[in-house]
């Protein structure tokens, strides 16, 4: 069980290992769909793959929660690129084999993490094609950018910071937007169509409305409606 420390995101003090006092006897948060009213919004846009339920199951302390989130989160961006790589069934068998090891502190993440990230990237390529060097924004510093209408279909925004980024009306479809920081991005009539590896929890941190299109993999947050133009 993690850490929360008082701020803009969370409410309250919770120390490493307690569980939250908004939990339920079922493990279910007692006020999920108040979060945010309820100075919560950290947890809305936090996202364990599945990790904190199997780690009840299992019955297994709170410190490997962080490895097997690790994990799940890696058979997530698995399981998602293999509608287009029928490949790497291997990689999910092997990912979900080590997920289950009795004791996850002996886990190589990094190296698991390194091995998948090889194959998410041959995935990305071979969906993208070769794009043009201004699409090719790895890792880019586009906090508070302005990108409204911008085109960046197919572009290589992984690991980009995009906070607080003017995306309104920009055509993100299937731009790779793996590990993306999408705090407070104005996507408001983005097209992010077909978009690779856009998870819940990017996408609960955006701002968006209605005319904003989503991938499959992702439902529209449901304070977007706020926003709605």
């Amino acid at each position: 069980m993690l850490t929360l420390t008082k701020s803009a995101d969370f409410a309250i003090d919770k120390p490493a290992g307690e569980p939250c006092p908004n939990l339920a006897d079922d493990h279910l948060c007692t006020i999920h769909s108040e979060l945010r009213t309820k100075g919560f919004p950290g947890c809305t846009v936090y996202d364990c793959f599945g990790a904190g339920q199997e780690l009840t199951r299992r019955g297994l302390p709170g410190a490997e929660l962080p490895i097997l989130r690790q994990l799940h989160e890696l058979l997530w961006y698995l399981i998602e690129a293999l509608e287009y790589n029928e490949n790497l069934q291997p990689a999910i068998d092997r990912v979900e084999a080590v997920s289950r090891t009795p004791d996850l502190t002996t886990v190589d993440v990094d190296a698991e993490g390194a091995a998948v990230n090889e194959l998410l990237l041959e995935t990305s390529r071979r969906i993208r094609g070769k794009q043009p060097k201004k699409k090719e924004r790895r890792g880019a510093d586009l906090i508070g950018a302005r990108l409204r209408g911008a085109d960046l279909a197919k572009a290589n925004l992984r690991g980009a910071y995009l906070i607080a980024a003017d995306l309104r009306d920009a055509d993100l479809r299937q731009a790779d937007l793996i590990g993306a920081d999408l705090r407070d991005a104005d996507l408001r009539g983005a097209d992010l169509t077909g978009a690779l590896f856009l998870t819940q929890s990017q996408v609960n941190a955006a701002r968006g409305d209605s005319s904003t299109r989503l991938p499959g993999a992702v439902t529209r947050p449901p304070h977007w409606t706020a926003v709605d133009a």
